[in-house]
C-alpha cells in the first residue's frame, strides 16, 4: 500500500453518524479535505485539524491541483462526496487525472441516499413478490442518458425505482414512467435531504406527485421513490426465509 494515496471517502447522505467508521478516521487524521460543499453536511468536518476546501465553486482542473499540490508537500488528503461515491459521484474523472500523475487512490464506501431515503420511508426496496430489482437512474437533463435507460423504457419492468437528481423535472419523469407502463396510481415518494435534520417527505401517485413536489416548494436535493414496495399498509408480504414450513440450509421446515 502506498504511504501516501488520496482518499475518495462516501460522506453518507446527510445525517452525520451514517459515514462509515473508517470515513471518520480518515477525516480526523486528515491535513487537507476537498468536500462538495453544495451536498455535504459541512458538520462533519467539526473538529477536523485539515484546512477545507469547497469544490462546489471549483472546476476538475482546480481540484486535481489541490489534490497535486498538497501531495507534493506529504500530506494526507480527502477528497468527500456525499452519499456513496460510486453512485453520480463523478469520481472517475479524477481517479484518470490521477492516474496520469501517477499517484496512488483508494475509495471508502459510504451510505448512498437511495438508502437513507429508505430507511427514512422505513421501506424494504425488494419485497417477496412484489419487486425484487431495485433500478437506479435518472431523467434526461443537460447530461445525456443512453437511449436504452430512458425511463420510459426502464419503466416497462415495473421494478423498485430510486430517480436521482431529477426533481426539477418531475412533470417529465411522471411522463415517461406513464408511457413506460406504470400506473398512474402506482405510489411515489419524495424524499427531500435524506436523514437530515431538515428531511422533508412528500407521499403520493404517479399521477399527483408532481403538484404535491411544487406545493413544497422541492426543488433538489430529493429522492423519487417510484414502485409499490411504497404502498404504506395497503401490501402484505413474508419472504420464505422466516417462513416455519420452508426449509434452507441452517434449518429444517417445521409442519404448522
Amino acid at each position: 500500500m502506498n504511504e501516501n494515496p488520496i482518499y475518495f471517502i462516501g460522506a453518507g447522505p446527510g445525517d452525520v453518524e451514517l459515514i462509515t467508521v473508517k470515513g471518520r478516521r480518515l477525516l480526523d487524521e486528515a491535513d487537507c479535505i476537498i468536500y462538495a460543499g453544495s451536498l455535504v453536511n459541512k458538520e462533519l468536518m467539526d473538529g477536523c485539524k485539515a484546512e477545507l476546501y469547497d469544490s462546489a465553486g471549483m472546476d476538475l482542473d482546480e481540484i486535481i491541483e489541490v489534490i497535486t499540490d498538497r501531495h507534493a508537500k506529504g500530506e494526507k488528503i480527502v477528497r468527500l462526496h456525499t452519499g456513496d461515491p460510486s453512485i453520480y459521484g463523478a469520481i472517475r474523472e479524477q481517479m484518470q487525472r490521477l492516474d496520469s500523475f501517477d499517484i496512488e487512490y483508494y475509495v471508502v464506501p459510504g451510505v448512498t441516499s437511495a438508502a437513507g431515503a429508505a430507511a427514512s420511508l422505513k421501506a424494504e426496496l425488494t419485497l417477496p413478490e412484489v419487486s425484487q430489482t431495485v433500478i437506479i437512474t435518472r431523467q434526461e437533463g443537460r447530461t445525456p442518458v443512453p437511449e436504452p435507460e430512458r425511463l420510459r423504457t426502464l419503466a416497462s419492468h415495473q421494478a423498485t425505482m430510486m430517480i436521482f437528481l431529477s426533481v426539477s423535472m418531475i412533470d417529465k419523469v411522471t411522463d415517461e414512467l406513464i408511457e413506460g407502463g406504470y400506473p398512474e396510481s402506482t405510489p411515489v415518494v419524495v424524499v427531500e435531504k435524506a436523514t437530515w435534520k431538515d428531511e422533508k417527505i412528500v407521499r403520493g401517485t404517479v399521477a399527483d406527485i408532481g403538484d404535491k413536489v411544487r406545493k413544497q416548494d422541492i426543488r433538489k436535493t430529493a429522492m423519487i421513490c417510484v414502485g409499490k414496495v411504497f404502498a404504506v399498509g395497503q401490501i402484505q408480504a413474508e419472504s420464505k426465509l422466516y417462513d416455519r414450513t420452508f426449509s434452507h440450509g441452517t434449518r429444517l421446515a417445521r409442519n404448522s
